[in-house]
């Protein structure tokens, strides 16, 4: 198991909420290191930087999968009206792609709604934890009533879900980690 990171890339969308045109070369270049490492597959754990994928496939001979494209498949399985909710505007836009995307490939029409946890994210770069948590429940709550499945776009917001009473869960509500991390086993496995 390798782990390569190369932060500045996330930090530079954050900056200008834009791709710049050697980012795709630079998450390559990182999937391109670990398949010279000897890696069998690559994933990207980063939704904000799956747009990047497409590019920087072309750069190996591996398998490249998305942390988060077990739980879009999923989310368009479930329903045709799909919540989306992050705490970083960078990750809304990617998520309803590949929303869209897989909703594509099963040829099924979705209608897509996205949330922003405004000062979510602020809140928990500040370490307060718990109204970072707060504020994603409080517009977990709202977004469910509109949806029939909800996706967490960030990873980090995991937490924050688990604590809505399964009683309050009017519908699923998805998280990458563990989907992406059985979608990788499997891709891994059909390789053996």
């Amino acid at each position: 198991l390798l782990h390569l990171v190369d932060e500045a890339i996330l930090k530079d969308i954050l900056a200008t909420g834009e791709y710049g045109p050697s980012m795709g070369r630079r998450v390559g270049l990182l999937a391109s290191f670990a398949e010279e490492s000897g890696a069998r597959a690559v994933m990207l754990t980063c939704s904000t930087l799956g747009p990047l994928v497409d590019e920087a496939k072309g750069m190996i001979r591996v398998p490249f999968v998305k942390v988060d494209e077990a739980m879009a498949d999923e989310a368009v399985r479930l329903g045709t009206r799909v919540g989306i909710i992050a705490t970083a505007y960078t990750t809304l836009e990617p998520t309803s792609g590949l929303v869209q995307e897989r909703a594509v490939i099963a040829n099924k029409a979705v209608e897509i709604e996205t949330l922003l946890c405004e000062g979510a994210l602020a809140a928990r770069t500040g370490g307060d934890i718990a109204a970072h948590d707060s504020i994603v429940v409080d517009n977990l709550k709202s977004l469910m009533h509109r949806s029939d499945v909800v996706v967490l776009a960030q990873a980090s917001m995991a937490q924050a879900a688990e604590q809505l009473p399964e009683g309050e869960r009017g519908v699923p509500v998805l998280s990458s980690p563990r989907m992406g991390v059985q979608r990788f086993k499997d891709v891994l496995d059909a390789l053996a």
